[in-house]
């Protein structure tokens, strides 16, 4: 085979190849993306070491792939400062945060709510 000819094959095997890679990093921004969900509105409490792992969000639009994490973007997030580490002891103040983004580990849902755990603190 001709000196030529060999290098326009490899620079065609080498543009076909770097395509093949930008469109394989696009696809996967795209799944990057489709695991976020959304929540109108959410409630967190914050007990004596901080917030909770728990948050319960309320008209929340979830992806339909399962994912080992989620991100969970908030429009309101209401976190009530519980006064003492149980439940009954009552609340001390509540703080309103605004567009706040969450990671959590999973989810589970109840009627017109959805109980997001595992979620880190920021």
């Amino acid at each position: 085979m001709n000196l030529t000819l060999k290098r326009l094959l490899g620079a065609a095997a080498a543009v076909a190849t770097g395509a093949t890679a930008l469109l394989g990093t696009g696809a996967g921004t795209a799944d990057a993306r489709a695991e976020r969900a959304h929540c109108d509105r959410a409630e967190r409490p914050i007990w004596s070491e901080g917030p909770s792992r728990n948050v319960t969000g309320f008209h929340c639009d979830i992806p339909d792939q399962e994912h080992r994490w989620y991100k969970v973007d908030i429009d309101t997030l209401v976190q009530p400062h519980q006064k003492a580490d149980y439940v009954d002891a009552g609340v001390d103040g509540t703080r309103t945060l605004h567009d706040r983004t969450l990671r959590c580990l999973g989810y589970t849902t109840d009627k017109n709510k959805v109980n997001w755990f595992g979620c880190m603190p920021r």
